[in-house]
């Protein structure tokens, strides 16, 4: 059988990096990043999706910078909508399928229970808008055939993340105030990766998809994950954590209080669900291991 043919964008982030590990064995990818393709020039995008004709596009290229979009939006929209557009609309031209990664904060947290697909968005600050209107100008470009899989605080052991941060604050540091009063679901790429490849391979329906790794957690229990399952891996103290309210933290771009994400269809459909502290052992075992 043909492989199918994959193109993977933001190919140097976290998830584009899990996804170019974890590739099925019949699939055929072309990973490009910036350097290779810049997706906010429409054209180019248009030519670069016509010659390689791929079956398949999954979009991790994304601006992530939640505070600094604050102070930069026209490149925040530019990189989360209109590259998106572009994309999905190549995509759409040439008969591929597009996956397109969103995020737990088009959300504005103030439910209490995980949000389903289906409940109405309201973000809080610009990333999150930026990222919404990503989603709807997918849907729109594929007249809803394009995968939109949101999911949330994801980590892993390559890029700049949460449980990169911590252990080395925590090692600097002889104490560290952490926010314990924003809630939801640490996600692991590699998990993620896996997860998107599943819906690819089962040619899962269009529409909003969320998956995250399961559980609950606030930033506060993640870094005491971090500490105590890190510690014995490197070897050496690390300072305690202080628990503090968001209030005392204070940061450009608002966040949501309660971001968990429902994921029951997901992981009936993908047949897979693991709790967030599972995958969190392997990414503080890479980090801890000398370098070479």
């Amino acid at each position: 059988m043909t492989p199918r043919k994959v193109l993977i964008t933001g190919a140097r982030g976290q998830l584009g990096i899990a996804l170019s590990a974890s590739l099925p064995q019949q699939v055929d990818a072309t990973a490009i990043d910036l350097q290779e393709l810049d997706l906010t020039d429409a054209a180019a995008t248009g030519r670069y999706v016509e010659t390689l004709r791929p079956d398949w596009v999954i979009n991790c290229a994304a601006y992530t910078a939640v505070d600094k979009a604050e102070s930069e939006p026209e490149l925040a929209y530019r990189v989360n909508r209109d590259a998106a557009h572009h994309l999905a609309r190549a995509a759409r031209g040439c008969g591929a399928r597009i996956v397109q990664i969103s995020t737990d904060f088009v959300f504005d947290g103030r439910k209490s229970s995980p949000y389903l697909p289906s409940d109405t968005p309201n973000p809080l600050g610009i990333y999150g808008r930026s990222k919404l209107e990503g989603e709807f100008a997918v849907a729109n470009a594929t007249e809803g055939d394009g995968l939109i899989v949101r999911t949330a605080w994801l980590y892993s052991a390559h890029g700049n993340n949460f449980v990169k941060t911590m252990l080395r604050l925590m090692q600097e540091r002889s104490e560290l105030k952490v926010v314990a009063d924003q809630v939801g679901t640490p996600t692991s790429a590699d998990a993620l990766a896996r997860a998107i490849w599943k819906l690819i391979e089962g040619d899962a329906p269009g529409g909003i998809h969320h998956y995250s790794d399961a559980g609950v957690a606030s930033w506060y229990d993640f870094a005491c994950a971090i500490r105590e399952l890190g510690q014995p891996l490197l070897g050496r103290p690390l300072c305690p954590l202080l628990p503090i309210r968001t209030q005392d933290y204070p940061t450009p771009a608002r966040r949501p209080a309660y971001s968990v994400l429902d994921k029951v269809d997901s992981y009936a459909r993908l047949g897979i669900a693991a709790h967030w502290r599972e995958p969190l052992r392997p990414v503080l075992s890479a980090l801890a291991a000398p370098p070479g």
